[in-house]
């Protein structure tokens, strides 16, 4: 029987979304959610539906994202937004492309309507994503869906621990000659009662850039 393999969940306040989001995790998959500092009980939420509950005190995506890269013990891991606005089911193709020779296997979102992907967010991806295939980076989305060998993640070091996390992951993937795979995942809006730190506002996606430009100049 496989080991199970340990997706990591980043978490501000999803308790809305959380029951939908653990629920939804294909069999062989346990989830590691990694409380930012909630307020609106998602950790106890989590944690009484089953989720191994870590708390990361530094506030940011990439703080939060690498300790549960820390805390996972699976040979493959997977990272997937605890929102509900991408498909869990995506998994298992992921870590298929992993066990099959990829090093790094990410989704490209593709929304199922208008509000799932607000025009200022789907811009800035556009333009970062660009960016990187000139740097010879094939991907055409910065999605917050991947998965790829814990060793391997850990000895790339990356430094960010805010939302430029996700760009530094690819670029100095790209840079390390890793193979990358890269699988259409179906995008849809958040759960009622949560909001996207990123793609919520134009303040969220303006800050989320903010940070990229600053990795992009590293």
């Amino acid at each position: 029987m496989r080991v199970p393999i340990d997706v990591v969940l980043p978490c501000l306040d999803e308790a809305a979304a959380l029951p939908v989001v653990l629920a939804g995790l294909p069999p062989g998959f346990r989830a590691i959610v990694v409380d930012n500092g909630s307020t609106d009980g998602s950790p106890e939420i989590a944690a009484r539906l089953g989720a191994k509950v870590v708390h990361e005190s530094r506030r940011g995506y990439g703080a939060a994202v690498h300790t549960g890269l820390e805390y996972a013990t699976s040979d493959i891991v997977c990272f997937l937004d605890a929102d509900g606005s991408l498909d869990a089911g995506m998994l298992p193709t992921l870590t298929d492309a992993v066990d099959g020779g990829a090093d790094l296997a990410v989704g490209r979102r593709v929304p199922v309507s208008r509000a799932a992907w607000p025009w200022h967010a789907r811009a800035g991806n556009l333009l970062l994503s660009a960016i990187l295939r000139r740097q010879r980076v094939p991907v055409h989305d910065i999605a917050p869906i991947r998965a790829a060998r814990r060793e391997q993640l850990l000895a790339l070091g990356v430094g960010d621990r805010a939302f430029g996390y996700p760009l530094e992951l690819l670029l100095k993937a790209g840079r390390a000659g890793w193979r990358i795979d890269e699988f259409d995942v179906e995008y849809r809006p958040r759960v009622a009662g949560t909001r996207s730190k990123v793609s919520g506002s134009v303040r969220g996606t303006y800050r989320a850039i903010r940070d990229m430009a600053r990795v992009l100049r590293g």
